[in-house]
């Protein structure tokens, strides 16, 4: 690695590059390709340099934000107008619109819930063992003909 090569990146119109990368949905390993780094660089240089940790941060929550909402938008369903263009038979065109509602998918719902409400929504609930340890304490001791005549009678 080229000593100060980090300097370029730190360029505040290379650190807007950085954030686009992050923002079109490029991962680590090819943003790191893309600079002519090794990942593992990166990564150091995330450790080190607050500016390229935050550049990264800051173009990654936009998607993150977008995917979080295309999910919430499949999991409640939603509204599409469809159009479609015929022939009317007379060597014109007519536009049909149709409406259609689009259900909510419940593996969007199950993902959904899983992880915003684990407690309440994991596969495995955690059940609280509220009761406490009793002892019980069991005196056994030999029988004798008395008990056993008083017990059974004669």
């Amino acid at each position: 690695m080229a000593k100060g090569k980090y300097k370029k990146w730190l360029k505040p119109e290379n650190l807007l590059l950085i954030e686009g990368w992050a923002r079109d949905g490029l991962v680590d390993e090819q943003i790191a390709h893309n600079m002519g780094i090794a990942c593992c660089t990166l990564y150091e240089w995330k450790n080190k340099y607050a500016e390229i940790d935050e550049t990264l941060k800051k173009g990654k929550e936009v998607v993150d934000l977008e995917v979080e909402n295309a999910l919430l938008k499949r999991a409640l369903g939603y509204i599409v107008e469809e159009k479609k263009i015929e022939e009317n038979g007379i060597g014109g065109e007519k536009t049909i619109t149709t409406i259609k509602h689009i259900p909510g998918d419940t593996t969007a719902q199950i993902f959904w819930l899983k992880n915003r409400k684990p407690n309440k929504w994991r596969d495995k609930p955690t059940t609280e063992d509220n009761t406490q340890d009793q002892n019980i304490i069991i005196n056994i001791s030999p029988a004798t003909t008395n008990d056993m005549e008083d017990s059974y009678g004669d």
